[in-house]
C-alpha cells in the first residue's frame, strides 16, 4: 500500500514568507539553540553561586565571596539610608567563573561538533 503524503500548501503573504524562512534556513535551530543556552546559562549561575562560591570562600577563611568588596564611601540621605560607593570584586569574580565555564563547554561542544562534520 503506497500512500502519498499531501504537500501542505504555503499560505499566501507574510505568513507564507515567514514559514518559507523557517523551513529554508537553520531559525528553528538558532531558537532552540538560544533557549538551551538560556536554560544551560541558569544553571551555570547556580552552580557558580550555589556551589563554588561557598567553597571558595571556604578556602578563603569563610569569606562570602559573592559579597566580597571594597568600600570606597557611604552617604546618608535624608531619611536615614546609607548608601555606599563599592567596587564589588567579589560579584567580578563570580561572573568571571561563570564565563570561564560556559566557554569550556561550548568549546567542548564545538569541538565534538566539528570532529562529526570532518569525519563525515
Amino acid at each position: 500500500m503506497n500512500m502519498k503524503v499531501p504537500k501542505i500548501p504555503q499560505p499566501p503573504g507574510v505568513f507564507g514568507e515567514f514559514q518559507k524562512f523557517l523551513t529554508k534556513t537553520n531559525a528553528m535551530a538558532l531558537a532552540i539553540g538560544v533557549i538551551i543556552g538560556a536554560a544551560s546559562g541558569q544553571v551555570v549561575n547556580s552552580l557558580v553561586n550555589d556551589i563554588l562560591n561557598p567553597l571558595i570562600g571556604l578556602l578563603l577563611a569563610n569569606v562570602d565571596l559573592a559579597s566580597a568588596k571594597i568600600v570606597l564611601g557611604t552617604i546618608k540621605t535624608a531619611d536615614g539610608k546609607v548608601i555606599e560607593n563599592a567596587l564589588r570584586y567579589g560579584n567580578f569574580i563570580s561572573v568571571i567563573i561563570n564565563f570561564v565555564i560556559v566557554m569550556t563547554v561550548v568549546f567542548i561542544i564545538a569541538k565534538v561538533f566539528a570532529r562529526e562534520v570532518l569525519d563525515k
